[in-house]
Order: C-alpha cells, then structure tokens, then sequence
C-alpha cells in the first residue's frame, strides 16, 4: 500500500473511532436525560430520631418499623400506584446538631423488589455511636438539603421523634428558612411527651410546616409500624386542602 493508501486508511479509521465515540456519548447523555426528566410525583424524606431517649431495643423498632410500613399491602399499592409518576424515597437518622447518618440514598420506586430492597437495607442496619442530644431543627435542616435537588411534583419532609428539641437551631426558626419554600414538613410523635410538654402539640405549633402538614402519633414505639403506615398512605395518596391552617 502507498502513502496515500496508508494515509487514507488511518483516516478512515479516526473516523470510524471517532462516530462510534459521538455514537456511545449520544447514547449515554440520552439515557441520563430520560432518567433526569422521568415525572416523579413525590420526593420523600425520612429522618428517624436516634437521639439518647431511643434505646436499642427502640432503635430497631423503629427501623424495622419502617421496613414493615413500607411492605404493608396498602401502603405498597400506593407506591406503586403510578409507575409512570412514582414516588422517590431517602432515608436517614438523626440525634444532635452534629449527627446526621443517610441510611437509604435516594431510591426510585417502580417495582415492588425497589420497596424490599430499602426494607433489606434497613433490617441491615446496625446503630452506631449518636451524639445523644435532640436537635429537631439540624435534622430539619439535613432533610431540606436531601430534598433540594429533587425534581418532583411535591416534596416531602418526615420528622419521627419522642421528645422536644434541647440543642442546637430552633425548629421553630429553621421551617421558615427560605429553603424549606415548597417542602412540607410531616411529623410522627412517639409517645405522650412529659409533664412539661405535650409532644403532638410541640410537633404540630413548632415543627410541621406547608401544605398539607400533619401530625401521626404512636402510643409508643411497639405502635411505631402502625401509625408510620397510616401517615406514609396519607402522604402517598395526596395532600387535602383542609388539612391547611
């Protein structure tokens, strides 16, 4: 082969390099915007209180409590009521201002096998060392930022707790931060509270926040898996305007 064949072929073959590489990106940023623009109709984050009042035994309760929640029939036919709009999941536990531990990152929920397989994680879970303070508005303030890059229809924020803040940002300060705009804040109440406080009461004048907001209560933490399931089908089947006040 001459020099002008030899050149010719080398050409052709940058070429060829060079439209299966357009090719590969083309396929690789077509299947990044079809995942970024798939509708999701509802951003939901959990942050599970682990602060000094949890013991183990509670502690497991209330993952585990969770796990089931999200396995219950009901509960699973609401999530996966609208494959073509479904719902995204990120769980995490919270004590004082400086702990905060992502338990299940963001999660698309399309099948029922995305549902086992949080539940998996988090029956998986082990506790670690918490700092043991209750720092509700520096858990508020974690879930905002988990929330702030979701693209959905609504967003949620869920706050299960047993007793007051006692550290760090008031929660009654933090809700009206600019960056909670659009997020609405649920709370799940375990217990009573104490002499000095009415927990349902604190959670509903100080925590909750936006459209829609309420307060689930659990007697106590065996009640934890009933009364997750009932606020996540109250959440997954739409916010009710009479619930604004």
């Amino acid at each position: 082969m001459g020099q002008h064949g030899k050149h010719w072929s080398l050409v052709m073959r940058q070429r060829r390099f060079g439209f299966h590489l357009a090719l590969l990106v083309t396929l690789w940023v077509g299947g990044a915007l079809a995942q970024s623009t798939t509708p999701c109709r509802q951003a939901l984050a959990l942050g599970l209180d682990v602060s000094g009042s949890v013991d183990e035994g509670e502690y497991r309760l209330q993952l585990d409590g969770l796990a089931a929640a999200l396995e219950q029939p009901e509960v699973l036919r609401a999530l996966l009521s609208q494959p073509d709009r479904p719902i995204q999941i990120a769980v995490y536990e919270w004590s004082g201002p400086s702990h905060q531990r992502l338990l299940q990152d963001w999660v698309m929920i399309t099948r029922r096998e995305d549902v086992g397989a949080v539940s998996d994680r988090l029956r998986g879970t082990a506790r670690i060392k918490a700092d043991p303070s209750t720092g509700i508005g520096a858990a508020m303030i974690y879930g905002q930022r988990l929330l702030a890059g979701r693209k959905c229809e609504t967003r949620t924020l869920d706050i299960s707790g047993d007793g007051p803040a006692n550290t760090g940002p008031r929660p009654q300060d933090v809700r009206y931060l600019s960056g909670f705009n659009g997020i609405t804040i649920n709370g799940l109440v375990i217990g009573a509270g104490d002499a000095d406080t009415d927990l349902v009461a604190y959670y509903k004048e100080l925590v909750i926040h936006g459209f829609g907001r309420f307060v689930e209560h659990a007697d106590d933490f065996t009640d934890y898996e009933h009364a997750m399931a009932r606020k996540l089908l109250r959440e997954l089947q739409g916010v009710v305007v009479s619930d604004l006040r």
